[in-house]
């Protein structure tokens, strides 16, 4: 996934009703009428949010008849989950190191401390 799909993943998901859809339509599949629902908002509202999350790759429209339910793309969101974990483990990878130079230097710094006491109770 290039940058450019990324941006709009992320811009997409940036507002707070968007996440509210995109969790609701991790559920299953919902009208707009259902995702409008817990909304203080207009349909039309709820419907650009829609469009939105759409043309980010988030989420698509079908048609049943008279209903247009929208799904969410659990693909995208797994190359986004994927993406962030990339920099995620990294991070990890990094602390892991991080926490053994740091145990290192406490077992040097107990050593040299417990030799120095050994070595006055010696004299």
């Amino acid at each position: 996934m290039g940058p450019a799909p990324l941006d709009k993943a992320f811009a997409a998901l940036s507002d707070p009703v968007r996440r509210a859809i995109v969790a609701r339509l991790s559920r299953g599949p919902a009208t707009l009428g259902e995702l409008a629902a817990p909304f203080a908002i207009t349909l039309q509202a709820v419907s650009k949010h829609i469009s939105v999350l759409e043309d980010a790759g988030l989420v698509w429209r079908t048609r049943e008849a008279q209903r247009r339910p929208v799904h969410l793309d659990a693909a995208a969101l797994a190359r986004l989950t994927s993406w962030i974990d990339r920099y995620r483990l990294e991070a990890e990878a990094a602390y892991r190191r991080l926490d053994a130079v740091i145990a290192a230097s406490r077992i040097e710094t107990t050593g040299t401390a417990t030799s120095s006491a050994t070595k006055e109770k010696e004299s």
